[in-house]
């Protein structure tokens, strides 16, 4: 791959999300400290696994990126992914709680729920 050819797709992959930071409200880890209460029941838990609506391990998000964090309760909350405890916990946040949950979860490496 040409050198032009690869800044391209790099600026390709890196518009959208420096599009959606512009627009973004900010994070703040404190306040997502506070609202973490619905996330520790499967997120705080190590190993642990649902069985709703199938049995898979819950991911831990402890150390995770923030715009992803942020995407990934819009994605739930709008119904394009689809699992149902999530979707329906996203729905009751506000982009506010959703910077500062993320804020929260992407301060350190290995933060849990259950350590704050």
């Amino acid at each position: 791959m040409t050198p032009l050819k690869l800044i391209a797709v790099l600026f390709a992959l890196g518009a959208p999300i420096l599009a959606w930071a512009q627009g973004a409200p900010n994070g703040d880890s404190v306040a997502g400290a506070r609202k973490t209460q619905m996330c520790a029941g499967c997120h705080g838990i190590d190993g642990w696994r649902t069985a709703y609506p199938e049995v898979y391990s819950v991911p831990k998000i402890g150390g995770q990126h923030t715009a992803y964090i942020v995407k990934a309760l819009q994605a739930y909350k709008s119904g394009e992914r689809s699992h149902p405890s999530m979707k329906a916990i996203a729905a009751t946040l506000s982009d506010q709680d959703m910077a500062d949950l993320a804020a929260y979860y992407g301060a350190a490496p290995a933060k849990t729920a259950s350590n704050k």
